[in-house]
């Protein structure tokens, strides 16, 4: 009998049983994140302070919803980032399912993320706000990533809950592996630049 997961409730032990997902921890594995990345221009830096700025304003009354988060913080990021700009699509409010090795297990959610060119996946924390671990939505992410149509190139995805964000590599090549960069955070000097940053090399790769 096959058992279907909604995507918000499967597990890394799930995605591991079942998918023979693999945590890679080798530094080398994903040097996307650290390096070559690109310098930021002064009106980069910025428009980055702006967005800490309020960022810091919003969230003195409360947390920051969802919406709020893609509107005030990660809107503003892929505009510098230049995602909205020819070369790029973007999809959202995508639908996924995915089948284990042994399609016992059906692995199937809707996500309220954009996806550029099927490469790089944005999941912002589901109907939470910024009081909730950004970590809670790796596993729900790689389920997602796990679909993408270009498995023989390594796809990337960023977890965002406002206050944190997250990188994922994900190669698929014979057996799935995955690493995940440092939790970044707005709130500490300067990593807000290196998000920009990352971003801005993973639209590099993006369009290679």
């Amino acid at each position: 009998m096959v058992q279907t997961i909604q995507a918000r409730d499967i597990s890394l032990y799930e995605l591991e049983e079942n998918f023979g997902l693999e945590l890679v921890t080798d530094i080398n594995f994903f040097p996307e994140w650290i390096e070559n990345l690109p310098l930021l221009t002064d009106i980069e830096k910025s428009s980055l302070e702006r967005v800490k700025s309020n960022y810091l304003n919003l969230t003195k009354r409360r947390p920051m919803s969802e919406e709020v988060v893609k509107m005030v913080v990660l809107s503003p990021l892929l505009d510098l980032a230049g995602f909205y700009q020819p070369n790029f699509e973007i999809e959202t409010e995508t639908s996924t399912e995915i089948s284990a090795v042994d399609e016992s297990v059906v692995v199937k959610g809707s996500i309220d993320v954009l996806v550029v060119n099927r490469r790089l996946w944005i999941l912002v924390i589901e109907s939470k706000s910024t009081k909730f671990d950004v970590i809670s939505a790796l596993p729900q992410a790689l389920a997602y990533i796990l679909d993408t149509p270009n498995a023989e190139r390594p796809t990337f995805g960023l977890l965002v809950n406002g206050r944190e964000f997250v990188f994922i590599k994900l190669v698929q090549a014979q057996k799935p592996k995955y690493a995940r960069s440092d939790a970044l955070s707005i709130e500490k000097p300067n990593e807000i630049q290196q998000v920009l940053s990352v971003l801005k090399r993973l639209s590099e790769l993006i369009l290679l």
